[in-house]
């Protein structure tokens, strides 16, 4: 059956095709036969993007899960859609009378825009003490110095479901898995540090959790391992409940053992804890935060709060294959689209780009931003002919740099160590239990561009195996030439 599926396809001439495809052919075929690999979908596929030709196809009309492949769809069509200089946006805005005193008598709004940075912890300028103090500063200068009412949250920029109902239930609770929300907050994670055990298989005990005063009641199941086995937690818990369930194992001698998990309702806890900032920052707030479904007509503005560009968005999403933000992107461009931000819409207006470019999407199901989901699917002749039609956009050297350079950057910093000088490879790595997937563009040694894609599913190996099997194909496309 392997042998009915399997394509080669000319260059330009039978020596060239002869020269080119028989040492790719030979690594692909010995590949798929290794201890492994025998039961597994192996499909590659080669498009010069320079000349437009396919040169090399193998099982690559089969549909397979891509993975975090699956980002590059993601943030390409958010290129063509959105515009490399677009920034979400985040409204501060207050309704009501202030009087001689300073006393705002009325609420304060909250009004989300998707955007993924909001209270992040990885820029200065994101981290919620700058982003609190920014906007109590602005709301300072409109006289107010106390609140007679309450921060009023928004999320209505995208929908409530934050999760895709065929997200593993294993992945949810943690933070690569923690979903979005209209209002995103802190990368909608959290941190909890753990101490490990005296001794190997004692407890381990969780002792606190940053950023401070969200309300999470964790249960503690961890215990001590080895040393250098690096962090084993799993975290258990829904979107919006408060309790957490930790299990696995953290390193033995490991004291505030730092491990990720999914916050709860980051919208509500952003609206909590500005309250929790302004009183101690000198602007009392008399009641509980709230979330509305709707905004009055009689806002008046204080902060339009904007993100960084969209580029750089884009690229801290392909680099280092962040969740949090693709999803953001995906729900956005829905949003941008259609009027509301769902899995749904995203997925309409992915599709309707491919659809404007002519691309076939036979076996192709585009479920969600991340590729999270089991239930995405592609096929390498597809990805290839995407990738290609993306590198005649005017967008498409910022969206190559965001893409990682093999044994430079990102996910990629270890693939191909050993490239010959004047080849460059951007790869997109794609991983989940069963699923290794490759996808990006080669500069090969006469100048010509490829747009290529790897994807095994079903495989019996390790990820480090898989990874190295994968690698020999990899580096053979990047020396095809």
């Amino acid at each position: 059956m392997a042998a009915l599926l399997l394509t080669v396809i000319p260059l330009c001439t039978p020596a060239a095709q002869g020269q080119v495809t028989s040492d790719l052919e030979n690594t692909v075929s010995q590949t798929s036969r290794e201890d492994g690999m025998k039961h597994s979908v192996l499909t590659v596929c080669v498009y010069n993007v320079t000349t437009g030709k396919e040169i090399y196809a193998r099982n690559a009309d089969m549909s397979v899960t891509p993975a975090s492949v699956q980002k590059l769809l993601t943030t390409g069509v958010g290129f063509a859609r959105l515009g490399s200089d677009f920034r979400f946006t985040t409204k501060i805005a207050i309704r009501g009378n202030v009087d001689r005193e300073g006393v705002l008598h009325g609420n304060i709004y909250l009004i989300g825009g998707g955007d993924p940075l909001l209270g992040s912890y990885r820029y200065r300028q994101t981290t919620s003490d700058s982003l609190f103090g920014s906007w109590t500063q602005a709301l300072r200068k409109k006289g107010i110095r106390r609140v007679d009412g309450r921060i009023c949250y928004n999320v209505s920029v995208f929908d409530e479901q934050p999760l895709h109902d065929s997200w593993q239930w294993g992945d949810v609770g943690n933070y690569y898995a923690a979903g979005v929300s209209g209002l995103n907050f802190h990368e909608n994670m959290y941190f909890v540090y753990f101490n490990a055990g005296k001794k190997l298989g004692y407890p381990a005990t969780a002792v606190r959790t940053v950023p401070k005063n969200i309300d999470i009641h964790g249960s503690c199941e961890v215990t001590t391992a080895g040393e250098n086995t690096g962090d084993q937690v799993t975290i258990y818990g829904s979107p919006t409940g408060k309790e957490r369930l930790y299990r696995g194992t953290v390193p033995l001698g490991k004291t505030d053992f730092a491990v990720r998990g999914a916050m709860p309702n980051p919208a509500r806890t952003c609206a909590d804890l500005f309250s929790s900032y302004l009183r101690t920052h000198g602007i009392g707030v008399s009641s509980n935060s709230m979330q509305v479904y709707s905004t009055p007509d009689s806002l008046r503005q204080v902060v339009d709060y904007r993100s960084t560009p969209y580029y750089t968005i884009a690229q801290y999403t392909n680099l280092t294959s962040n969740n949090i933000y693709a999803e953001s992107i995906f729900k956005y461009i829905g949003y941008a689209r259609y009027g509301i931000g769902t899995f749904e819409n995203g997925s309409r207006v992915v599709n309707d780009y491919l659809k404007e470019k002519g691309i076939a999407t036979g076996g192709v199901h585009i479920i969600d931003g991340s590729g999270l989901s089991r239930l995405n699917s592609i096929t390498a002749s597809f990805m290839c002919r995407y990738l290609a039609a993306i590198s005649k956009e005017p967008f498409y050297n910022e969206f190559l740099q965001s893409i990682a350079k093999a044994g430079e950057s990102g996910t990629a910093k270890n693939l191909l160590p050993n490239l010959p000088d004047g080849i460059v490879v951007h790869v997109k790595t794609g991983t989940m239990d069963g699923v290794k997937a490759y996808a990006g563009y080669v500069r090969a040694s006469n100048g010509q561009t490829l747009a290529f894609t790897i994807v095994s599913n079903g495989h019996d190996c390790s990820q480090q195996e898989v990874a190295a099997k994968l690698n020999k194909i990899l580096y053979k496309i990047a020396t095809i030439y």
